[in-house]
């Protein structure tokens, strides 16, 4: 089936031309498709934000190609793909990457590498296959090409998972991880809203929230203003993971740390 829509995710940045001349790309085989500029502001080479970004905003957008570029791997030996889902197609570096997003869309049916020379530029540079492997398969595929016409199938068995973050769940208690630190300085954890229900968590209560060495009293909230200016509060954020956030200000820049670091919060029961 044909595309409207491509969506575009990267850690290319918009300082240089990068996004541009994919987009040409695009252009020049699927002149009717419509990109969605997802983020090209992914930290360099951070697959797992990338895959954290592409999987929270996948399920908001209209059946797509969505192409996704972080690819630290780039000119090695590991594959390009493309993944159908449900409710979607995905292309990008089998890198785990595209799974958490195949998954947010209803789970692989199907996937094949993409080594089809027909799809892809007549010249394949080493340094740069979303300009040249990439964006010409996302497009071709909005074009109604058929995934098994870009390569041979792949056994979804196969394909590379980023770990999955560990959450522990007690009563008054919660061990988890970050997942992801958004532009606003936003601790979003590995925990879901379902695990803060769990742990016995109720509006209103003292927390106390310790990670990267540092332990600081936060409220259990719905928003942002459920504590006072320069509070820490506790939340189930827009992607349904529990939070950690400044009133007026950045979490991350009190307490820095890092995706994969531990957390643990601590309930007044």
């Amino acid at each position: 089936m044909a595309y409207d829509w491509i969506s575009f995710t990267t850690d290319y940045g918009i300082d240089d031309g990068f996004v541009g001349v994919c987009e040409g790309v695009i252009a020049r085989i699927a002149a009717g498709a419509r990109v969605i500029h997802v983020s090209h502001t992914v930290p360099p080479q951070d697959v797992r934000r990338g895959a954290a970004v592409l999987a929270q905003t996948v399920p908001y957008l209209p059946p797509a190609v969505h192409l996704a570029v972080v690819d630290p791997g780039v000119g090695t030996d590991r594959r390009g793909v493309v993944l159908v889902a449900a409710d979607g197609v995905l292309v990008g570096p089998d890198n785990g990457l595209l799974t958490a997003a195949a998954d947010a869309l209803g789970g692989v049916r199907a996937a094949h590498e993409l080594v089809e020379p027909a799809y892809r530029l007549s010249t394949v540079s080493a340094t740069f296959h979303g300009r040249d492997l990439f964006a010409p398969a996302a497009a071709h595929l909005a074009a109604g090409v058929p995934a098994e016409r870009l390569g041979p199938a792949v056994d979804p068995a196969t394909l590379v998972r980023l770990p999955e973050p560990e959450t522990v769940v007690e009563a008054g208690k919660l061990s988890t991880e970050i997942r992801y630190i958004d532009t606003f300085g936003n601790i979003q954890l590995a925990a879901t809203g379902a695990d803060l229900q769990a742990s016995g968590a109720a509006l209103g209560a003292t927390a106390h929230a310790n990670l990267n060495g540092r332990s600081a009293k936060a409220t259990v909230g719905r928003t942002f203003a459920d504590t006072s200016r320069d509070g820490l509060v506790v939340y189930v954020d827009s992607g349904e993971r529990v939070a950690l956030a400044v009133n007026g200000g950045s979490a991350a820049s009190e307490f820095g740390g890092k995706v994969g670091d531990p957390v643990l919060l601590l309930f007044a029961r």
